[in-house]
């Protein structure tokens, strides 16, 4: 997630390689030099010369692009193609990988930013591949290799972790509202009328420019939200009433039928399923 060639130990400067290995791949933790460094911190809008995977193992990624928000849980990879800008937001990150791919090696990728999971073979496969970090040629054998961890990227399902942003100024003023205030119980006709729209015209502005109906998106958001609070350590409890929810059961309600565990477990469950 580097965004500047300058202030760099060279051997950390792959996002930006032009030669060598078409995947290279990159461990980092808390004490990684460079920008790699992972904790908790926030990298400035900035992109890339190659594409680029990454994955964490606790905490939590927040990835900001023109298209919209993604957010990466552990055990979850984020897909950014070469020269997307972007902005990354990272909470109690300990540990986690990344994956640069020259241009040539994206062709087949997704066009835009998203989510991935990962499995069990692309994680062997990564930790085969961090091992190759400082050659400038790969081995016939490290090359299938590569290939088969590029296909496993590939074909990965996508994860639906995806808050994306409407580009019409009136849907913008309310989105930007309610993410500053999303415990605010206004519903669709109330923020129509204070945007200046009809609540028909919001309801189809709102599917025409984000796929999602207007209560999707604000569910969307609302765990958006949820996960980088957890990822924070604030309490069930806390989050419900700052979201809006009635009670702290509805919100883990919500919460496990989106997720499949309630949001006390939902780190741990993760880090245990590795």
């Amino acid at each position: 997630m580097s965004a500047k060639r300058h202030h760099r130990p060279l051997e950390e400067d792959f996002s930006e390689r032009v030669d060598g290995p078409a995947l290279i791949a990159v461990r980092g933790d808390e004490q990684t030099a460079g920008d790699f460094r992972l904790g908790t911190r926030e990298i400035d809008w900035h992109q890339h010369l190659r594409g680029q995977v990454f994955c964490v193992e606790s905490g939590l990624l927040h990835v900001r692009t023109a298209h919209g928000s993604w957010l990466l849980p552990p055990h979850r990879a984020g897909w950014i193609p070469p020269g997307e800008t972007h902005k990354v937001s990272i909470s109690g990150v300990l540990s986690g990988w990344s994956v640069l791919l020259a241009p040539r090696a994206c062709r087949a990728l997704p066009r835009r930013p998203c989510v991935i999971a990962v499995n069990g073979l692309m994680h062997a496969l990564i930790e085969r591949a961090v091992s190759w970090t400082a050659q400038t040629q790969l081995s016939t054998a490290q090359q299938r290799i590569a290939a088969v961890l590029l296909e496993e990227i590939r074909q990965a399902p996508r994860e639906p972790l995806h808050l994306p942003m409407p580009a019409d100024r009136r849907l913008l003023r309310i989105v930007r509202a309610i993410l500053r205030q999303p415990h605010d119980p206004r519903t669709l006709e109330q923020w129509a009328r204070w945007a200046g729209l009809s609540s028909r015209s919001l309801s189809r502005l709102f599917q025409a420019e984000t796929a999602l109906s207007f209560a999707q998106w604000r569910q969307q958001a609302r765990l958006t939200l949820a996960l980088e609070k957890l990822a924070q350590g604030m309490p069930v409890a806390n989050i419900a009433d700052a979201l809006g929810y009635a009670t702290p059961s509805n919100f883990i309600a919500m919460f496990r039928r989106s997720f499949g565990s309630p949001p006390a477990r939902y780190f741990a469950s993760r880090d245990r399923a590795r």
